[in-house]
């Protein structure tokens, strides 16, 4: 077992996704507490451009796996690339960000390594520990059962740990131009014939920001009476810079396709503001939103339990109240 941390470098069309900078910066922390290497694994077709920024963000050194059939996210492919390198490398730990990518590679990778994953992490403490068939320990907080309780487990495994970490909760270091770049190419391939092949990735939701990285997110659910109302909260996302999710309600109802759903059984997000607009609360919403930074609940109904969630309440009509909050933040806006 080498003394190596892994981070998995997530990026979409060529373009490096938040989380993979912020899982770098963990990485860097515990690599620097325990004095030890911090690698980054960056698959993908023609991003070998990326690595001086992963560098730049904390790596050591840059694995760059280039191959054209991971031009286009394959979990079968990511995983061979990912667990061959790993297999090699032996590393302590291997951090991924808890995106939808990440938390499809994860359960892969785990089994592939037949180790265990701590998943969805809000904070991990990875330290020298005694007693345990390693000399390392992996201490993860992460939410279960709907977010009703918050669990710290420990992974004991004599083998590699891995942990999937929550978006925008954790911080990237700061950028340094300076450091010396140090990449290593690698024959990207599959030791099994791949299953399937991802030919074409169509997107519905064009040039919208993704909520998991999204710092302001304005959502509205049942509240909002029919898909028409949307426009005023795409007017105050737009004033303030943020994104426009939904509750499973709305999804359900055909007022907003399913990827800007926000919940258990949609994206999992952490903002730095996060406006619920004629949202209840049901637990399996609460449970996608609920460490948000600063939460801003409107509803008419002042027993709404989002309430008990919220930091700021506005009990009262949203149709009235989020188009005066929209001219409010344009006029502070317009005066910086």
């Amino acid at each position: 077992m080498s003394n190596e941390i892994i981070v998995f470098a997530e990026q979409r069309d060529g373009k490096l996704k938040r989380v993979s900078l912020e899982a770098l910066g963990e990485g860097r922390r515990i690599a620097d507490k325990l004095s030890v290497k911090l690698i980054s694994i960056l698959p993908g077709h023609k991003i070998k451009d990326l690595a001086s920024t992963l560098t730049q963000y904390g790596a050591d050194e840059v694995i760059v796996a280039d191959n054209k059939l991971l031009e286009k996210y394959n979990s079968e492919a990511y995983v061979s690339v990912i667990a061959d390198e790993a297999s090699k490398i032996k590393p302590i730990l291997i951090l991924l960000g808890a995106s939808s990518m990440g938390k499809d590679l994860g359960p892969r990778l785990a089994a592939r390594l037949k180790t265990c994953l701590a998943n969805d992490c809000i904070s991990i403490k990875h330290s020298v520990g005694a007693g345990f068939p390693r000399p390392y320990i992996l201490e993860a907080v992460r939410p279960m059962y709907g977010g009703k309780i918050i669990a710290t487990v420990i992974s004991n495994v004599p083998d590699y740990q891995i942990a999937t970490l929550r978006p925008n909760l954790f911080s990237p270091v700061k950028p340094d131009e300076k450091r010396p770049i140090n990449t290593k190419e690698v024959g990207a391939y599959c030791n099994t014939p791949l299953r399937t092949i991802v030919k074409e990735v169509v997107s519905t939701a064009e040039g919208i920001v993704d909520l998991t990285e999204a710092r302001i997110i304005v959502t509205g659910g049942r509240g909002m009476k029919g898909p028409e109302n949307y426009k005023i909260l795409e007017d105050l996302a737009k004033a303030i810079g943020g994104a426009v999710g939904a509750s499973r309600a709305a999804v359900d109802a055909g007022w907003k396709p399913q990827e800007f759903q926000v919940g258990l059984t949609g994206k999992t997000v952490t903002p730095d503001l996060y406006i619920a607009c004629g949202i209840s609360g049901a637990i399996q919403h609460l449970a996608g939103m609920s460490t948000s930074k600063c939460i801003v609940a409107i509803n008419k109904d002042p027993n709404a339990p989002i309430f008990k969630l919220a930091d700021y309440s506005i009990v009262g009509d949203l149709f009235q109240i989020v188009p005066l909050l929209t001219e409010e933040f344009k006029k502070l806006l317009s005066e910086k």
